[in-house]
């Protein structure tokens, strides 16, 4: 049966959970490295702690994608996961800032991680099996386009709190506005999934008998894993000419990610330590940046397929990532905080297109019985380099960078620099984008 073109309206409520889910991730983003430090954590301790995100995208991922492929119940293919994946991380954003210690802390952010990697995965899936080709590129900038709107709300709120007058902090010593802004993401999570999951319908396979058959023959974790092994070997070229592209973005957003942060209390507002005012004040401005690069996300996310369809999808995004490697790079020479706001405008035209461009390049090179198993590999070239940054980041940035973090965000610009220039040895399968 053919794939029907859907209207407006219909791609907006499919893509709508990735809006809770980006609150999610834009709050432990912005906020995970401050509260790490006031619970006791040293700077070069930060990366190792950070393991979470990319060890459990590594392991969950290419599970649920494999097991979303095989799945069809009466809630459908892929939203089960959604909803199942959004209760575990509301659950755990809502404890977090009131962790007693850092190991408290490191336990609720591999819960929260796990969670929202079992909402995400089916997501990417979800495009290729609801949409026609020719309107991929426009689902996967819907979902940059939430992203957008999630993070900068979820990154703003506890300046937003602040402002409002909310002062104090936890027994641990976390502000309350980062307390208050955790648990209110909590709910926008829910509430965003729950959307999707009823606004957005799934459409059962062709032949549901053979379906299940194939499904049951591919039972158990020694099929699934010989699934997974097998899609590893066989990736198509594109995939892995994208996965060279997505070692070094991620690599560099890693390092944006873990000390943003903290060169900005350092460097712009004069933090000594993280027990003064400054501190707090510079890590809240560090979420406001933060929500500067999501509002440019969303309001640069549908100009994305117009450009591509006037250059190529592979030129719209290496010339994003150079902005975004470029605006990193401005923040060693930048101490003025308002000055900063505008570092962040390169790297909100980066993210919007590493959150769709990668997608649609890559959706058009896949089998469609296969896009949850290789979406969920394609996120291996995601984690793989965050792993690796983590496991090896303690004496670069003790012994080499001084303890700085302005180092690693300058480091992460190079980053993003070298993704640039390797987009230019992607094969794209359409470099004709129709709308």
């Amino acid at each position: 049966m053919a794939k029907r073109r859907l209207s407006f309206p219909e791609i907006f409520n499919m893509n709508f959970g990735f809006l809770g889910i980006q609150f999610g991730w834009g709050l432990q983003l912005a906020n995970m490295s401050a509260i790490y430090t006031k619970l006791g954590a040293e700077p070069d301790d930060v990366p190792f702690l950070w393991l979470a995100g990319p060890v459990t995208g590594l392991l969950v991922q290419p599970i649920i994608g494999a097991m979303s492929d095989r799945t069809w119940n009466r809630f459908g293919r892929r939203r089960p996961y959604f909803v199942t994946g959004a209760i575990f991380a509301s659950i755990a954003l809502f404890l977090m800032p009131d962790s007693p210690a850092v190991w408290a802390a490191a336990a609720l952010l591999w819960i929260l991680d796990a969670s929202i990697n079992v909402s995400m995965e089916p997501f990417r899936a979800f495009v290729g099996d609801k949409l026609v080709e020719s309107q991929r590129t426009l689902g996967f900038v819907m979902q940059s386009f939430f992203i957008g709107v999630g993070a900068s709300l979820a990154n703003a709120l506890p300046y937003i709190f602040h402002t409002l007058g909310v002062t104090g902090s936890t027994a641990s010593g976390v502000p309350l506005t980062v307390k208050y802004a955790f648990q209110l993401g909590a709910l926008v999570f829910l509430l965003a999934i729950v959307w999707t999951f009823f606004s957005t319908s799934e459409d059962p396979p062709e032949d549901l008998e053979r379906f299940r058959e194939e499904a049951k023959s591919k039972s158990g974790a020694g099929a699934m894993l010989r699934e997974i092994l097998d899609g590893v070997r066989h990736m198509p070229r594109t995939m892995k000419q994208l996965a060279v592209v997505q070692t070094f973005t991620w690599l560099g957003l890693f390092c944006m990610w873990m000390f943003f942060g903290l060169a900005v209390a350092r460097h712009v507002f004069g933090a000594v330590d993280e027990k003064t005012p400054e501190f707090d004040r510079g890590t809240e401005w560090g979420g406001v940046c933060f929500a500067i690069y999501s509002i440019v996300t969303f309001v640069v996310a549908f100009a994305l397929p117009r450009m591509a369809s006037m250059t190529s999808r592979k030129t719209v995004h290496a010339v994003a990532l150079a902005c975004g490697g470029i605006g990193l790079l401005l923040v060693g020479v930048i101490s003025d905080p308002y000055v900063l706001l505008l570092s962040m405008v390169g790297v909100g035209i980066a993210w919007a297109s590493i959150l769709s461009m990668p997608y649609a390049i890559l959706s058009s090179c896949l089998p469609p019985e296969r896009m949850g198993l290789y979406m969920g590999i394609f996120n291996f070239f995601i984690v793989l380099p965050e792993i690796a940054a983590a496991l090896t980041f303690k004496p670069l940035v003790r012994h080499v960078f001084g303890n700085d973090p302005l180092y690693v965000v300058l480091l992460g610009g190079a980053c993003l620099l070298a993704a640039a220039a390797s987009v230019f040895l992607v094969t794209d399968n359409e470099e004709e984008v129709n709308l």
